[in-house]
């Protein structure tokens, strides 16, 4: 057993872990953290993805260790201040980008990785950024519309699939 060290959205945290333990583990067990999903734990699906200093990864492909002196952000980082729900996460709320949930935090810790790269992203740059996030809900359409909503373009436009 070992220590590590990081910081999760904004708070220092620590823990005691086995060498082999998982960020997703880590995040989800240590730190009862579990908006963070473990849905395949083969690397495929996106359900686990976390920003860590600032980068999008999938959380099932990194050990804890690894994250040592790290700043970790995961959708419970992502509300305001204030509890209420940010702006991407109120995106998927109206423009219903979301229907079991279970890929949803994925998919907004994508989409915010993917709008502090492009801010004002087109949906075939939307369609290619979440390549690595499956859903088996929605058929993307909501989501696209929800980023796009996000970036401050006009959702509507959209053509219906």
């Amino acid at each position: 057993m070992s220590q590590v060290t990081m910081t999760v959205n904004g708070k220092a945290a620590s823990g005691e872990i086995e060498g082999r333990t998982l960020l997703v583990d880590f995040l989800r067990e240590t730190l009862n953290l579990t908006g963070t999903h473990v849905g395949c734990d083969t690397s495929q699906c996106g359900a686990c993805v976390v920003h860590v200093n600032g980068k999008a990864i999938k959380a099932c492909t990194m050990f804890a260790a690894e994250a040592e002196g790290a700043e970790v952000k995961t959708i419970e980082g992502m509300a305001n201040a204030d509890g209420s729900l940010g702006t991407i996460q109120q995106a998927f709320q109206d423009h219903h980008g979301l229907q079991c949930g279970f890929c949803t935090p994925g998919m907004v810790m994508s989409a915010a990785a993917l709008l502090q790269d492009n801010p004002k992203p087109s949906e075939a740059e939307i369609r290619d950024y979440l390549e690595g996030n499956l859903c088996r809900c929605t058929g993307y359409h909501n989501i696209i519309k929800a980023i796009l909503a996000a970036s401050g373009q006009d959702a509507d436009a959209i053509a219906a699939e």
